[in-house]
């Protein structure tokens, strides 16, 4: 039998949806990009300077994400002969809507299904100010040892808050690393999904749960305060931070005012990073972010945000949920109905 014409719609089953190519070009972010990313990059050009190599591949795959012209499978029914064109993906790792959905979609159904024990799961939410959000993000290894330090923290209270030592039981996260914040802008934090509990060896070798009662406010506010002092520290020791009577602030040599800089520091502060600016004013933003004044790292009572999310005890992740997103899974207990309102705490790097 010859094959069917190329593109021709398949026929689908009683109650089956119909398939639907994705168009990328029809999004507002693609036409955005696919304007405005020439002349972005033609301007740098004219300043004699340019984004890094992995930056611009990150661009230019996403331009070629879903568009049949960059590739295709032809994709054929061996039973009814419909076919589709079925586009490559970029499969990048940036800002592209369809491959980061179906990442995530992958990546909560994993978690559901093959690493999550059937225990209850804690959501502890760390979000720290302007000038710690531009280290992380021009330092990712410095990100990854205070990451270290928030957990060793974390799983040392509930260690401790079971009345056990750490020698003895064992408990576990997993760490969500989020670069954004709701208006889009560079905003690094941390969603990490931690056991509500712990795990004790019996005398035979099986292990038993313990569960852990959710954090008090004064819990919070001691449990922030060891944190701000122990990431301030290290800091401190890698040459990053430096303080005197009065102040904290950013001294790192390393991170000098390079284009990818000058734009990190405008998305952090929410301000335009390219147009009709002077060169001082450019610098002034970096200067800006780079400066942790005292209302900002100290005694301000708002530097780094700490906030604990209570959950259900046996809530779990739904990854069958229709917009694809975690959430609470069926007849098990709504957050809301099972616990507080959510607790708050903040605390300084002092």
């Amino acid at each position: 039998m010859l094959p069917l014409p190329a593109g021709r719609e398949a026929s689908t089953g009683v109650g089956a949806p119909p398939y639907v190519r994705h168009r990328p070009e029809r999004t507002l972010l693609y036409q955005v990009v696919e304007e405005y990313y020439p002349a972005f990059k033609a301007h740098l050009a004219a300043q004699s300077t340019g984004l890094p190599e992995y930056v611009e591949q990150e661009f230019e795959e996403y331009l070629k994400c879903g568009r049949l012209e960059h590739g295709f499978l032809r994709v054929r029914c061996d039973s009814c002969h419909a076919e589709h064109l079925v586009a490559f993906s970029c499969k990048r790792r940036g800002f592209c809507p369809s491959c980061g959905a179906r990442r995530m979609a992958e990546s909560a159904a994993l978690l559901v299904d093959e690493v999550f024990p059937e225990q209850p799961v804690r959501q502890w939410v760390l979000s720290v100010p302007y000038p710690l959000r531009f280290v992380f993000a021009s330092r990712p290894e410095v990100m990854g040892r205070v990451l270290g330090i928030v957990y060793r923290c974390i799983a040392t209270h509930l260690i401790n808050k079971a009345g056990f030592s750490r020698k003895t039981v064992q408990t576990g996260a997993v760490t969500l690393i989020q670069r954004f914040g709701s208006a889009l802008n560079l905003n690094i934090h941390f969603h990490m999904l931690f056991l509500d509990g712990v795990y004790v060896e019996r005398p035979d070798g099986s292990l038993r749960f313990r569960w852990v009662k959710a954090p008090t406010s004064a819990e919070l506010a001691h449990l922030t305060q060891t944190l701000a002092r122990r990431i301030g520290r290290y800091l401190e020791r890698q040459g990053l931070l430096e303080r005197d009577a009065e102040n904290s602030y950013l001294a790192g040599d390393e991170l000098e005012a390079g284009p990818m800089e000058q734009l990190l520091g405008s998305s952090i502060t929410y301000r335009i990073a390219v147009g009709p600016l002077t060169k001082a004013a450019r610098c002034s933003r970096y200067r800006r972010c780079r400066r942790a004044t005292s209302r900002s790292m100290t005694g301000s009572g708002r530097s780094l945000d700490f906030h604990c999310t209570p959950a259900s005890r046996r809530a779990r992740m739904n990854t069958r949920s229709s917009n694809g997103c975690a959430g609470t899974s069926a007849g098990r207990r709504s957050p809301k109905s099972a616990c507080r309102s959510p607790q708050m705490a903040t605390f300084d790097t002092n």
